[in-house]
């Protein structure tokens, strides 16, 4: 893919803090990009900048190689859709969602056409008469996409669009912006700290913290491929086993576990650094395939519908195991005796 949006060196700060330190990041035209990252990570004020709302102290943001940073936010080809979906309560959802277009002086029988092909794309076509009020937490948010979708952006700027809405109508509407991404070929920045929302919709995703990118990739190499302790505890369940480096390993209290490295630079003999293991990559027992086993005491079977977690004691380290739920539970109880086991290939050293 080309790339549509280039930031070269960008920071930020805010009286003494600094919110972004020498961001760089290029966006590919048609891509569905995730910035995740917790509060105060700098992933909003990133967004804030794109859109023209704030300006960077150094650095520059190029769209096609030419700098916008001093272009108005109405000259930017971008619409962002608000956590608060920030629609005109007095204005129908049509007038809403033909808003821009109108103000752009579009002849109004255009605007009519338009505004019916958007709610048609967003499902809403029926809704067309209604106002903001008389309409669902997601309705309103389709009502936002639609007002962003009209006027042909080159990016759509999305700023936790989802956090209010329950867990039930979130999933839909991953779901739902997902398909739209496919239909319209647009390219999506989204803004979210949540890690299951970012690994659902993402091609490719941003981890930041302390206004620093610190992993940039699709969402199966940043989960299975950490490349500091950061990312490795914030991105999914894990477990990280402590221990120092080795050849070839990392010398933990349950033993020399081998890691794949995977390009991350090792610290020296004797540094720093986790094993990290994800808990549905580890067994019960030493079958065919494993390479590491490791032997200790169950502390808890915990039940969580789909998958059930178990909590074994090895050597004073607690190592979480996830197991798909059966019906008749478990073939293991608290206080077992039981031996752990996985592949070498899904150890991974983690840079402390």
């Amino acid at each position: 893919m080309a790339v549509l949006l280039e930031l070269n060196g960008v920071s930020k700060a805010f009286g003494a803090t600094r919110v972004l330190d020498q961001i760089d990041l290029a966006v590919e035209d048609g891509e569905f990009i995730t910035i995740l990252g917790p509060s105060g990570s700098g992933k909003t004020t990133i967004l804030r900048m794109i859109g023209g709302f704030t300006q960077p102290d150094t650095g520059s943001i190029l769209l096609d190689g030419r700098d916008i940073v001093r272009d108005p936010i109405n000259r930017r080809p971008f619409n962002t859709v608000f956590q608060d979906y920030a629609l005109f309560p007095h204005m129908t959802v049509a007038g809403n969602v033909g808003y821009g277009l109108k103000v752009r002086g579009t002849a109004a029988a255009v605007v009519k056409q338009r505004v019916g092909e958007v709610l048609d794309l967003v499902q809403l076509g029926s809704f067309a008469g209604r106002f903001p009020a008389q309409l669902s937490g997601g309705q309103r948010q389709r009502v936002a996409l639609a007002r962003a979708i009209i006027c042909r952006p080159r990016l759509i700027l999305l700023d936790e669009p989802l956090a209010a809405l329950d867990v039930e109508l979130r999933k839909q509407m991953q779901e739902f912006l997902k398909e739209i991404h496919r239909e319209i070929k647009t390219t999506f920045l989204f803004v979210t700290h949540d890690q299951e929302e970012a690994i659902a919709m993402a091609d490719r995703i941003c981890v930041m913290n302390f206004g620093r990118i610190l992993q940039l990739g699709s969402p199966t190499e940043v989960y299975y491929r950490p490349r500091s302790e950061f990312v490795a505890r914030f991105f999914g369940d894990n477990n990280l086993i402590e221990g120092v480096v080795g050849p070839g390993a990392v010398e933990t209290p349950i033993g020399r576990l081998p890691c794949a490295t995977d390009g991350v630079t090792p610290p020296e003999s004797g540094g720093k650094a986790f094993a990290m293991i994800r808990p549905e990559a580890i067994r019960f027992g030493a079958g065919e395939g494993v390479d590491t086993v490791v032997a200790g005491e169950i502390a808890s079977v915990n039940f969580g519908g789909a998958a059930t977690v178990a909590v074994v004691d090895v050597a004073g380290v607690s190592l979480r195991v996830k197991l798909p739920s059966r019906a008749e539970g478990l073939p293991v109880r608290q206080g077992d005796r039981v031996e752990l086991g996985w592949r070498a290939e899904d150890c991974r050293l983690v840079v402390a």
